[in-house]
């Protein structure tokens, strides 16, 4: 049996939150991301949506990485490789 690949996504709930992380399914009511991290602040992007396509810029403010469950999910939207590459290069936004 092969394992699933795990795939970058970013997250909304109906809290207003918005995530990044690693997963191996994104249906059902909880999605659980490894290395999820929060993004706090977005700025001088075109959307929110524009975190999947392109990742966060220097004018984002992001949280640290945690490993977690997400509930109350509004969205799912796969990243790119460019937009995962800047989420893990963004940095931990004091």
């Amino acid at each position: 049996m092969s394992k699933a690949k795990e795939i970058p996504v970013l997250v909304t709930t109906s809290h207003r939150g918005v995530f990044f992380g690693y997963t191996e399914q994104t249906d059902g009511e909880i999605i659980k991301l490894r290395a999820m991290r929060n993004c706090i602040q977005w700025r001088g992007l075109h959307g929110f949506l524009a975190l999947a396509s392109d990742g966060p810029n220097n004018q984002c403010k992001i949280g640290p990485k945690a490993d977690g469950e997400i509930r109350n999910i509004t969205g799912v939207w796969k990243c790119t490789p460019e937009a995962a590459a800047a989420w893990e290069k963004a940095p931990w936004s004091k």
